[in-house]
């Protein structure tokens, strides 16, 4: 039988910034096709972690978006939609309606 070993708890994930600018903590950040929350400032080349469950408030598109609902990570327009794309956000943990700018998500961790 395989095993494994234990590693981390999870609700943060280490993360290197491998860009040539500094990343500010709550940045979005597409991780292969999930999303996570840089939990920290890092400059180029730095570690840092990346929350990967837990809510937080996204800008979202022009669409309503009801609670439960899958939502994508739109990382051209900057914000979440409920149009399938390739990065997975999570869900809403809460109703947003049309007008609104930000949504709640819960991030799938």
């Amino acid at each position: 039988m395989s095993k494994a070993t234990y590693w981390q708890r999870g609700e943060t994930l280490d993360f290197t910034n491998d860009t040539t600018d500094a990343i500010e903590t709550n940045t979005i950040m597409p991780l292969g096709t999930r999303l996570g929350v840089i939990g920290t400032p890092m400059q180029p080349g730095e570690k840092g972690s990346i929350v990967v469950t837990g809510v937080f408030e996204m800008p979202k598109d022009g669409g309503a978006i009801g609670a439960g609902e899958t939502v994508y990570y739109d990382a051209a327009a900057g914000s979440v939609t409920t149009t399938t794309q390739p990065v997975v956000a999570g869900y809403a943990a809460q109703a947003a309606a049309a007008g609104d700018s930000v949504v709640l998500v819960k991030l799938p961790g």
